[in-house]
């Protein structure tokens, strides 16, 4: 008897693990009850608010439910949703104690029940009941006939206070509608940190009243109005994103130095300081023994804190090679003077004179790790980025941080240009393993930040370098450090991107825009077929060391319509692994349908390159996949020999650089059909 309620208890677990899976969450809550029977939704579907939250929600349930509308038909008969406790008999029942403060400090937990002729949302404060929302929105599925929300229980709050996203408007311009869209992004996957990249070698992009030539001379036109950065502030925290905003200095200052080169480093008569137009680390840094230095950095502090109400401002800090310190003899005078042996040295004492600055507004500093010394205030917040590219262990400054004493982020592992696979992220986890952490150390660890560097995206690119991947990073940084399944993670983020594309992200439909492009609007299919089997060359290799693309480059070229985990690619790789495994005629289909179907793709590239010259790079690549899967099929079907030698030269080709600056994603499938 004791062994049957043991069973019983075990297909109960299994068939409620089974239920949750079905469900396309991300990111999954903490816990979810899933019941037997569902919430029928019919154009009286209507939603109530009570309790004492922000006004944020009234907007944000009348945001859930026009888009409940545009996903169903079906016309609610509610229009907007302004004041409390007007619909008290409503299906949807909304309950916020009290106004959340938006940051990383509040309760953002929510009880989320729908049974099968109410839901109920119960929240602290509008925070909680904003993530409700978007776990609601998530959970509509549908029949032959009808939309419904499946009986749920669910008790949900964060893992960690801190799940950002940086975007960089300095070296590729994004505009204010970028910013917006990738908002909305955020909080659909429960993000609440936005960081804001606003200058760098690349171009000073928000507008100093007090030093126009700032953005007259080093902006090349493209920069955010005061106005525009209190727009966006206002609507990130209408979805309760706080907004920290980033000056780089002393490093990074190019931008800076053409507006003011009194304030650089560099010695009388040398070349003049220019906005730079290529990526890349380069020499221009602020003269730290120049009090004229402190004063325009006061002043435009004092200018860019007002705009930004949250508690943290963030100074850079990273990449001063030093060279300029180096050779400026003013410098090295000022150094001996004060007793300040090393560059680092000396940049602690520029970081340092920044720290009243910053107080002065009710701002807590915060850096790239470079910032990290026994000098530098305990309330400082580290924020940790380099890793094996750099020498360095991941997260070795994390750990090295919260042993310090320090607050720290986790960058490291969630560079998101770097077009590394999803797989890499989401089991990156900011809390250390192998490790010993007392309970205050771990509390220092306040989450992890993905970060979307502009170097070769554009505002018609960029959302295809952020999403879904980042989907995937929301989750870990919300979910619990149990929730590392890789399969049921790839089948969620399919069904998590079509909703992103919902809310207005450009990451999927604006890849035909660029194939429309290179395939002189000729038919798109083949090259369609082509870019989900490629993957643009990851870790800076593309662009060869900041020479190849400029800042001003359009980027509409065949790797930019390529994403870092390519769809088929992904398939490919499953079926090759099945087909190894067993044998059997099923599989084996799968593998050679794949392999015929990049035969005639290539036969039909050929065909459209006639009219299309933007298609020419890809065709090496093509022509030899097309010859790859030729003899692979001849061996699979046929059972015929074919030489291992000729079929490996040809595998050999794909990791030579190309001219079209992608890898081929099933190369590793191919190499184990071919042994």
């Amino acid at each position: 008897m004791k062994y049957l309620f043991l069973l019983l208890i075990v297909v109960s677990s299994n068939a409620q693990t089974k239920k949750e899976q079905q469900l396309s969450l991300m990111p999954l809550p903490q816990k979810v009850v899933v019941l037997n029977h569902t919430f029928l939704l019919t154009k009286d579907f209507k939603i109530n608010i009570s309790g004492n939250p922000d006004s944020r929600i009234f907007k944000a349930a009348t945001v859930f439910l026009r888009r409940l509308d545009e996903r169903t038909g079906l016309f609610f008969n509610q229009g907007f949703i302004s004041k409390k406790d007007e619909f008290p008999e409503a299906q949807l029942q909304i309950n916020c104690l009290q106004k959340g403060e938006t940051g990383i400090h509040d309760d953002e937990s929510y009880h989320l029940s729908v049974q099968s002729n109410k839901i109920q949302i119960e929240a602290t404060n509008d925070l909680g009941a904003l993530h409700a929302l978007e776990t609601l929105s998530q959970l509509l599925q549908n029949n032959r006939t009808s939309f419904y929300f499946p009986s749920v229980v669910i008790e949900d709050k964060p893992r960690f206070s801190w799940r950002g996203l940086m975007i960089d408007g300095s070296r590729h311009f994004q505009p204010v509608n970028v910013i917006k869209r990738n908002l909305d992004g955020m909080a659909a996957v429960k993000m609440n940190v936005f960081h804001w990249h606003l200058a760098d070698d690349q171009g000073w992009r928000i507008e100093i009243k007090k030093h126009p030539k700032l953005t007259e001379l080093a902006s090349n036109g493209s920069f955010y109005t005061q106005e525009e950065i209190k727009e966006v502030v206002k609507y990130a925290d209408e979805k309760g994103i706080m907004v920290v905003p980033e000056i780089d200095v002393p490093g990074h200052a190019s931008a800076i130095l053409t507006a003011y080169p009194e304030i650089g480093s560099r010695l009388s008569g040398e070349e003049p300081y220019a906005v730079e137009i290529r990526s890349g680390i380069h020499n221009p840094a602020l003269d730290p023994s120049n009090p004229l230095t402190y004063q325009i950095l006061s002043e435009i502090f004092d200018e860019v804190c007002p705009l930004f109400p949250g508690p943290y401002f963030h100074i850079g800090g990273d990449e001063n090679n030093g060279k300029e310190w180096d050779a400026n003899h003013k410098i090295q005078k000022f150094k001996r003077k004060n007793h300040l042996e090393t560059n680092h040295d000396l940049q602690t004492y520029f970081n340092l004179k920044l720290v009243p600055m910053l107080e002065k507004h009710g701002k807590k500093l915060m850096g790239w790790e470079e910032i990290m010394t026994k000098e530098m205030p305990k309330n400082a917040v580290i924020h940790s980025w380099r890793g094996v590219n750099e020498g360095l262990e991941p997260g070795a400054s994390l750990v090295k941080a919260v042993k310090n004493g320090y607050k720290t982020v986790l960058s490291n592992g969630y560079y998101i240009d770097l077009m590394l696979g999803v797989d890499s992220h989401y089991l990156n986890d900011p809390m250390p393993e192998n490790v010993v952490l007392t309970q205050e150390e771990k509390a220092g660890i306040l989450g992890g930040e993905a970060t979307m560097w502009s170097e070769l995206v554009t505002p018609l690119t960029i959302d295809s370098r952020i999403w879904p991947r980042t989907a995937a990073i929301a989750e870990r940084l919300w979910s619990n450090d149990t929730v590392t399944n890789l399969e049921s993670m790839h089948k969620r983020l399919k069904q998590i991107s079509f909703r992103l594309e919902e809310i207005g992200l450009t990451h999927i439909r604006n890849k035909q825009v660029i194939l429309r492009n290179i395939s002189n609007y000729q038919d798109t299919q083949s090259l369609n077929d082509f870019t989900n089997i490629c993957e643009p060359y990851k870790i800076y290799k593309r662009n060869g060391g900041g020479k190849k693309y400029m800042m001003y480059s359009p980027l509409t070229l065949f790797a930019d319509a390529c994403t870092a985990d390519a769809a088929d690619a992904y398939e490919f790789n499953k079926a090759v692994k099945n087909y190894l495994e067993n044998k059997e005629l099923v599989n084996q289909k799968i593998v050679t349908d794949y392999l015929k179907k990049w035969i005639a793709m290539d036969l039909d590239l050929t065909r459209l390159s006639a009219n299309a010259p933007l298609i020419q790079p890809v065709l090496p690549m093509s022509n030899n996949l097309s010859k790859v899967s030729g003899l692979l099929l001849q061996t699979i079907e046929n059972k015929r020999n074919i030489s291992k030698a000729y079929l490996n030269e040809l595998l050999e080709q794909f990791n030579i650089r190309n001219p079209a600056d992608v890898e081929l994603a099933v190369y590793d499938s191919l190499k184990k059909l071919a042994e």
